[in-house]
C-alpha cells in the first residue's frame, strides 16, 4: 500500500472509482448502491464516505476520469500528426470516442443527477477538466484547419459537444428498447460509435471550410 496519505486517499479514492465502473458496466446508475461499491472495495463501506459523501461524486469522479482520459487521447493527435485533413481528423476523433463508451454513458443518462447531488468543489474539478477538453478539441481545429476563424471554431464547439450527449442513445439498444420500436414498426438503422461520429465532424467540418 502506498506509504504517504495522500497517497493512501488517491489510491482508495482510485479504487472506489474502480468498484463503481465495474458495476456500471452491468447495472443502471439507480440500481447501484454505496454498498454495492463498497463490497467490491478492500475496505469498509462506510470508509467511503470518508472519500465520497454521495454515490453521484462517486460517478462525477468517474466521469472526471473518463474526460482526463480523452483529452490525454486529443493531445496525441495534436502532437502526433503534422497535419489532417476533414475525414482524416474525424476519423481519428472518432476512435477516441469509441473508446469512451461509460462517458458517453454518463453525459446521456446521468449527467444531470451527479452534477445536482455533488459538492460544488468535486463540480468545480469536473467542470475544469470539461473546459480543458474543449480546449484540446480547439488546439486540434487551430492547427489542421488554420483557415477556421475563431468564430468557425466556437460554433463546432456548439455543435459538437452537444452532440456527444445523443450518441449513446442513438449506438446503443437494449432489447427491450428494440422490441418496442419493432412493434411500434419503426425502421431504425444501428450506427456504431464511430460511424457516427466520423459522419457527423467530417460534414461538419466541410461546412467551415473554404
Amino acid at each position: 500500500m502506498p506509504k504517504g496519505s495522500e497517497e493512501l486517499t488517491n489510491a482508495r479514492k482510485e479504487e472506489i472509482i474502480n468498484a463503481c465502473a465495474s458495476l456500471y458496466e452491468t447495472m443502471g446508475f439507480k440500481e447501484i448502491t454505496i454498498r454495492d461499491i463498497g463490497a467490491k472495495t478492500s475496505f469498509t463501506r462506510t470508509s467511503i464516505y470518508n472519500y465520497f459523501q454521495t454515490k453521484e461524486e462517486i460517478f462525477l469522479a468517474l466521469l472526471h476520469r473518463e474526460h482526463e482520459a480523452w483529452i490525454t487521447d486529443l493531445e496525441e493527435i495534436a502532437r502526433l500528426n503534422p497535419s489532417l485533413s476533414a475525414e482524416d481528423f474525424a476519423d481519428k476523433l472518432a476512435h477516441t470516442l469509441e473508446k469512451r463508451g461509460c462517458m458517453l454513458k454518463l453525459m446521456s443518462m446521468n449527467l444531470y443527477d451527479m452534477e445536482g447531488n455533488s459538492r460544488i468543489e468535486n463540480l468545480v474539478a469536473f467542470k475544469k477538466a470539461y473546459a480543458n477538453a474543449l480546449r484540446a478539441i480547439s488546439d486540434c481545429l487551430e492547427k489542421f484547419f488554420p483557415s477556421m476563424k475563431e468564430r468557425d471554431i466556437q460554433e463546432f464547439l456548439y455543435a459538437f459537444f452537444p452532440f456527444l450527449f445523443g450518441v449513446y442513445p442513438y449506438t446503443s439498444h437494449t432489447d427491450k428498447q428494440k422490441q418496442a420500436m419493432e412493434i411500434a414498426h419503426i425502421n431504425y438503422v444501428c450506427y456504431s460509435v464511430h460511424d457516427i461520429i466520423k459522419s457527423f465532424v467530417t460534414r461538419l467540418l466541410q461546412a467551415f471550410l473554404p
